[in-house]
Order: structure tokens, then C-alpha cells, then sequence
């Protein structure tokens, strides 16, 4: 109560001093399974906050609020970039939050935020956690609720880990789709809540079996997903099949009987890197869809073809992803070709071809290939020419700070179809939690379920949340002829002096987004991206422009068709 006092004392003295009252930021977040857990609801926390304003003499500026959003890092959060952008211009006194947690849950980014927020004068409040930032003791408090929110998040996961883990080295399925079978619940030794079973789909088993039967005759990958693309047959996501997807169905001993869990450690830190080479495989509680006979044989198989692959390397060829099929919008990949001359001799051939095609046969795309000496060429000519033509640089400068320009710039059909694709996130976040609500699956399945969506999630958000910020203000974001100079005459030289192909290749990719082709296989356009991370890798520290690469600075996203 005396420190609600006191605050309410500050305030008086504030209005009386300036005629004006303080302005409060109110913060609120909650992850959609903490939603499904816990029962935590983002309206009762900006209830809550805008109440204390209330009480405490503060105006509310702004309510920032992130729904279905994970407390484990800040980006792809879109409302709490807003709110750091908007501190840059000091347009409120005070951060209301009715949990640290709730803006991050790790220590690093936790303390980073309100360092930064002091540095503008701006407080930082927690309804729940009471706490003076201004003293040595108040600091001191501070950094360790930070520390027990960080500690708290990786507990949780690690206790869930070892859950699945122990589920696996039983035979239990720990929950996910996975083609051949259906999963349904079964009662556990809790009444509420349900374990998760595997029970062969006869349609999709069919398949499997038609995969496995091939592979043991003796055909490749890119046949077997080619014919069952022909026939009809369709993944468990009702897709077409891959070279990857039938690889994976070959390697994965479920179809045998086992349940193998924990194949790829910290996945969410090293994606597909970190193999486990000796992940959990037991014998598992489903029944079998391929013999023993044919498990083995296929995995001899597999062993004797491995270890000498005839493969292309991608990294050496940089427009390799960046690149669309004309007709399917594919990303591009390499693919050679093998002419034999008159005089015997054979010459190869390097084209960029349609990935669809090339990974799942022609029952999908065609090659529509593109020669790879004249396409890499062609566009390295085209940047080189733009960083060192100070005229173009001009106009393309003109162009990015004209309101109606980059009204009418394709940033506004990418912001329509990532905000589609996260609607349709939102929609199986919504179904996943229908079923764990109506006891059809269990905890452990709910979460797995919900992390690959999230991750999925964040993804999109990345992308959206730079073009989101800048169409909320009204794509005012204005770069001036230095920055846009620097960044490609860097770009030239830094591409002309990589010591590796990969290098050049990321050289590439970082500035280039996207390159188009027409139904005569000529390139048509090249959409070069200008965002905070180019800044930051092709601009000089220090210069001109280097607010624009500050981590705390304003995000923003421009294309640019030449």
C-alpha cells in the first residue's frame, strides 16, 4: 500500500509540475497452451492494468497485446515490437505487465528490454511482482525474477521431455500423424486425462506397403514418388509425395512394429543438425504394417546404396531456391543433363530445374530448366549494374520513400498472404485444442502438436512483423541514397572477394528474394529485399546509417522488382 502511495504522490507532483498526467504502455501476452492449461486470460490481464492506471493517476497511451504467443524469445511478436518502436519516441512514462514472464521469459532479452527502456526515462512495473528498478536492492530483485521466469519455462520443458521419453521406452506412442495409421485415444491410469494409440489405416497401409514392395524390387526414391503421384496416392497431409517423403516412410522402423523417439536433439535450437546416434527404439504397443523380412531387406538395401552418392551440391550454385518455376512457383534447384558430341565426347550440362519436378516426379511440374552459366550471369550483371549507377540508386530511392509507391509495392500482397497462412495456423491451433479439450488427446500429443505449429507460427511472424510495423506507419520508412549505395557496392565487392562458393551463395540470399522467370525460361525479374538484417551485414558500423541496424531500432521490409 505504500508503494502504491508513493506512486500516486509521483503522478500528483508529475501534473502539477507539467500540467499533464503520465503515460502508461499496458503489455499483455499468453501462449496458446497456457491458454488451454491454465486458464490465463489476455483480457483479464489489461483489465487488471488499466485499473492500476486508473487508481494510480495514469493515462493509458496504448494496450500492446500478443495472443497465442510463446514467452520464449521476442521476435515474431509483433505487438511487443510496436511497443519498443513507439519507446524510441518516448511516447509513454511507464510499462505495465501483470507478470515479467509475460514480456519474456528469457533472462537475457528480459534485461536487455528494460535497460534499454531506462535508458529513455521509461519505467517498467509488474502488477504481480512489486519491485523498485531505481535502487541497487530493487535491481537486484529484478534480475533474479528474471532468471526464476527463464528457469521456470525450461523446467516445464524438460519435465515434458522426459514424460515423452519414458512413454517411448514403454512402446507408447508419444502423439503426431504419421502415414499408415490413425490415432486414437485410450484411457490412461488418470480419468482426465487420455493416452494416445495406433491403429493401422488400411487405405494408407496399402500405400506403405506399395512403397516398401517397390523399394525391395529394387526401384529409387524419385520412381516410387513419381508412380504413387501418378496413381493417386497421397501423403498422410493429403499431398503428393517426395524423393524426401519416401525416403523417410523407407527409414522409419514404426512400419516394423518399433517406436523410435528422440532422433534429432534440440530441435528447436539446431533444427536438423545434431543427429542422435542412439535414439530410443523399443518395441512398440501397435501392430506391424511390413514384415520383419521386408524391413530388413529394405534396410540392407538402403546400406549397400549409401556412402558413395553421386550429389550436387547447391551451395555452389547461388540463385538455387531464390529462383520460381514459371509454371508451379517452385523454388528452383540444380540439375544436369549429359550430351554426347559427334566426336564421341560427352559434355554436361548444368540447368536450374523446377524442385517440385526434380523431387516428385513429372507427374507434378515439368523441368522448365534454365541454363545455369547465363542465369548467374545475368543477375550478378544486372546488381553490379545498379551499384555503380548513381542515377538508378536515385530512382530507386525516390521510389522506396513515395508513400503511394510502396503502397502499391508487392509488400502489400505478401503482407495479404502471410496474414492467410497465419489465419490458417490459428485454425488448427483452434481444432488441436478442440480435441485436447474433449479428452480425444493427450497433454504430450497437445504439445507437440501445438510446438510444430508455433514454430511454423514464428516463422510467418518474422516475416510479417517488419511489414506490419511499417504499414501501420503508414510506410513512411524512409532510406536514404547512402544506405542504398552501401549496400550494393558492398554487396559486389564482398560477392567478388567470398573465398567460397556457400559464401556467395549467402551473399546472395541475404540480398536477393526472389528471381522470376517467363514461360521462355528467360528472367523476367529480380526482387532485391532491403530490411534491417541487409543493413546490418552490408552497411559500414557507424555510419550514416547505422541506427537502422540498432537490435532495438524500428524493423522494416522493402522490395524492390528491377
Amino acid at each position: 500500500m505504500q508503494h502504491n502511495t508513493k506512486q500516486l504522490h509521483d503522478q500528483i507532483d508529475h501534473f502539477n509540475r507539467t500540467g499533464t498526467q503520465k503515460k502508461a504502455a499496458i503489455y499483455a501476452r499468453v501462449s496458446t497452451l497456457e491458454q488451454a492449461e491454465e486458464g490465463y486470460s489476455i483480457d483479464e490481464q489489461v483489465r487488471v492494468l488499466r485499473d492500476l492506471c486508473e487508481r494510480e493517476g495514469y493515462v493509458v497511451h496504448k494496450e500492446y497485446v500478443d495472443r497465442g504467443k510463446s514467452g520464449k524469445n521476442i521476435k515474431g511478436r509483433p505487438a511487443l515490437q510496436q511497443l519498443l518502436h513507439d519507446a524510441k519516441s518516448k511516447d509513454f512514462d511507464l510499462v505495465l505487465v501483470w507478470k515479467v514472464n509475460r514480456f519474456s521469459r528469457k533472462t537475457k532479452d528480459l534485461l536487455n528490454i528494460v535497460e534499454e527502456l531506462e535508458k529513455r526515462n521509461i519505467d517498467f512495473r509488474s502488477y504481480t511482482e512489486r519491485y523498485e528498478t531505481e535502487t541497487p536492492a530493487g535491481k537486484m530483485q529484478f534480475r533474479m525474477l528474471a532468471v526464476i521466469a527463464e528457469f521456470e519455462r525450461d523446467n516445464i520443458a524438460q519435465n515434458v521431455k522426459m514424460g515423452m521419453l519414458a512413454r517411448a521406452k514403454e512402446g507408447s506412442w508419444n502423439g503426431g500423424q504419421v502415414l499408415g495409421y490413425d490415432v486414437v485415444s485410450v484411457p490412461g491410469e488418470n480419468r482426465k486425462r487420455k493416452l494416445s494409440k495406433l491403429v493401422v489405416n488400411p487405405t494408407e497401409a496399402q500405400t506403405v506397403r506399395k512403397i516398401f514392395n517397390l523399394y525391395v524390387e529394387g526401384n529409387g526414391y524419385k520412381f516410387i514418388a513419381n508412380k504413387l503421384n501418378k496413381e493417386g496416392h497421397r501423403t498422410k497431409k493429403n499431398k503428393d509425395f517426395s524423393i524426401n517423403g519416401v525416403k523417410t516412410i523407407l527409414c522409419n522402423p514404426i512400419y516394423a512394429g518399433f517406436i523410435r523417439y528422440n532422433v534429432r536433439r534440440d530441435w528447436n535450437e539446431k533444427r536438423r543438425n545434431n543427429i542422435n546416434p542412439h535414439p530410443v527404439i523399443e518395441k512398440g504397443q501397435h501392430e506391424a504394417i511390413i514384415t520383419d523380412e521386408v524391413w530388413e531387406k529394405a534396410k540392407s538395401i538402403m546400406a549397400n546404396r549409401s556412402g558413395k552418392p553421386n550429389r550436387i551440391h547447391d551451395g555452389e550454385f547461388p540463385l538455387t531456391g531464390i529462383m520460381k518455376c514459371p509454371a508451379c512457383g517452385a523454388g528452383m534447384v540444380i540439375g544436369r543433363t549429359t550430351n554426347t558430341l559427334k566426336d564421341g565426347t560427352k559434355r554436361v550440362l548444368e540447368y536450374y530445374v523446377c524442385g517440385a519436378w526434380k523431387n516428385k516426379g513429372s507427374a507434378v511440374c515439368r523441368s522448365n530448366g534454365v541454363r545455369t552459366d547465363y542465369a548467374d550471369k545475368h543477375v550478378l550483371q544486372k546488381l553490379s549494374t545498379i551499384a555503380t549507377n548513381e542515377v538508378l540508386i536515385e530512382q530507386i530511392v525516390k521510389r522506396i520513400n513515395n508513400k503511394k509507391e510502396i503502397n502499391s509495392s508487392p509488400i502489400q500482397h505478401e503482407y495479404e498472404t502471410l496474414k492467410k497462412a497465419l489465419e490458417a495456423n490459428q485454425q488448427k491451433k483452434e481444432k488441436v485444442l478442440g480435441l485436447y479439450e474433449d479428452d480425444l488427446i493427450q497433454k504430450e500429443d497437445l504439445v507437440q502438436r501445438l510446438s510444430t505449429l508455433n514454430e511454423e507460427k514464428e516463422h510467418l511472424e518474422e516475416r510479417l512483423s517488419p511489414i506490419e510495423l511499417q504499414m501501420g506507419q503508414g510506410g513512411t520508412q524512409h532510406i536514404n541514397f547512402s544506405m542504398v549505395k552501401q549496400v550494393m557496392q558492398n554487396f559486389k565487392a564482398a560477392y567478388k572477394e567470398s573465398l567460397t562458393r556457400e559464401q556467395r551463395k549467402r551473399l546472395m540470399h541475404l540480398l536477393v528474394r526472389q528471381i522470376n522467370i517467363n514461360e521462355e525460361r528467360q528472367i523476367e525479374s529480380i526482387q532485391v529485399q532491403l530490411n534491417k538484417d541487409v543493413a546490418k551485414h552490408l552497411t559500414f558500423k557507424g555510419g550514416e546509417d547505422s541506427s537502422v541496424t540498432d537490435e532495438f531500432s524500428p524493423p522494416f521490409s522493402i522490395l524492390i522488382n528491377l
